[in-house]
């Protein structure tokens, strides 16, 4: 023990496109600011480096996952998300992340919380977040979540396990509405300009608007949308106008700093011929419809599961922005294959339209996930001191 840090048990986990920090709550202080506090520490923030903490330097490694025994009969382990944030002392809890949940299952299994079952274990997990619940199925070997297999998904190298994540309990989660402004399409007037958009919460709230209205092709660069200052600005102040609309925030130029992670921000295109980021290529034929999604202000290098089923769901929704850029034959298959700047990412979203009114009935996505280390985080005690 060193007499100047306390040891906090700790486990870093890939989920999907994205790497989180997972925590059990008993280990953490019960006061929320404290308890932000020490999270602050462990992932090294605010700092763009994270330096000083385990987090790594990025918006897709910055993720916090604090996990318990189930609150609710109906699931297995709760399980909160955090976005954390490099840039201020600031830890996002409203909303999702599907990537670092598709790493909650196994990890309940490997810890003993979730009795295994195999081939397959089958976990309920209660998204405290949005009071929701998200049913994975996790191939288990030697009861252990399974790592080794010959699925792929575009963002992460090599290939694992293949699990299967069911998010159709979770429609209207953050705002109670599938469509959160009670309309398919709005228009928001930004920068002297007006923008057609579509606002869809399932897994998150998404904000879609077409690529072209914003002046690109759709098939940019997360660097090349990111070196764009004015249209970064444009995006944040439609986003912003659309949290205000939405009741997130009471002034719209307070989302960057109040609701950073959510709603996503997505610019959809039909589909095209492209070359990812990653030295990968996109054939026009193998994707449905094109998006670049912003999250914390940042473009998403691959693509999020929260946004994945958001963005399935939407195009079964007839006259929303994403439904009008999918092909007749999209309109009517179970799967649509997503591009983004990584690659493509399919969903599984079915829906069904009566009287105006869309029933989302199925949102399948698959991941893979893995244990990298599990251990212990050294904090400083001065952290721990409420007199600090």
């Amino acid at each position: 023990m060193h007499s100047e840090m306390e040891m906090i048990r700790c486990a870093i986990v890939r989920g999907g496109t994205s790497k989180g920090i997972f925590l059990m709550s008993n280990e953490l202080p019960a006061d929320p600011t404290l308890r932000d506090k020490v999270i602050l520490s462990i992932f090294g923030s605010p700092d763009v480096r994270q330096i000083d903490g385990l987090a790594g330097a990025d918006v897709l490694t910055s993720k916090l996952a604090i996990i318990a025994p189930s609150s609710r009969d109906d699931a297995d382990v709760d399980y909160t998300f955090g976005q954390v944030s490099m840039e201020k002392s600031f830890v996002d809890y409203g909303g999702n992340c599907g990537n670092i949940s598709s790493a909650v299952g196994g990890f309940a299994i490997d810890m003993g919380m979730v009795k295994p079952v195999e081939p397959i274990t089958t976990v309920r997990i209660h998204l405290t977040n949005t009071d929701r619940i998200l049913t994975a199925e996790v191939p288990v070997k030697n009861g252990k979540a399974a790592v080794e297999g010959d699925y792929v998904i575009d963002g992460v190298p090599g290939s694992g396990a293949k699990i299967t994540l069911d998010w159709s309990e979770v429609v209207g989660g953050v705002t109670r509405n599938l469509l959160p402004t009670k309309n398919v399409k709005d228009v928001i007037e930004a920068n002297g300009k007006e923008y057609t958009v579509s606002v869809v919460d399932v897994g998150n709230v998404v904000v879609f608007v077409r690529a072209d209205e914003m002046g690109l092709t759709g098939t940019e660069t997360p660097a090349q949308i990111e070196a764009d200052p004015d249209l970064m600005r444009l995006i944040e102040e439609i986003r912003g106008k659309v949290c205000q609309k939405i009741g997130l925030v009471e002034n719209w130029q307070d989302a960057a700093t109040h609701t950073p992670y959510q709603p996503f921000f997505a610019m959809v295109s039909a589909p095209g011929d492209y070359d990812c980021f990653n030295g990968g290529h996109v054939k026009m034929e193998e994707v449905d419809i094109v998006s670049r999604l912003l999250f914390m202000l940042h473009v998403h290098k691959a693509y999020p599961i929260t946004g994945t089923v958001c963005t399935g769901a939407a195009a079964r929704i007839p006259g929303s922005v994403v439904h009008d850029l999918i092909s007749d034959v999209a309109k009517e298959t179970v799967i649509l294959n997503i591009g983004h700047p990584s690659g493509v990412i399919p969903v599984e979203a079915a829906g069904m339209t009566q009287n105006g009114e869309t029933q989302i009935t199925r949102l399948g996505v698959y991941r893979t996930a893995r244990m990298i280390m599990d251990g212990w985080v050294y904090v400083r005690k001065s952290v721990l001191d409420t007199g600090h």
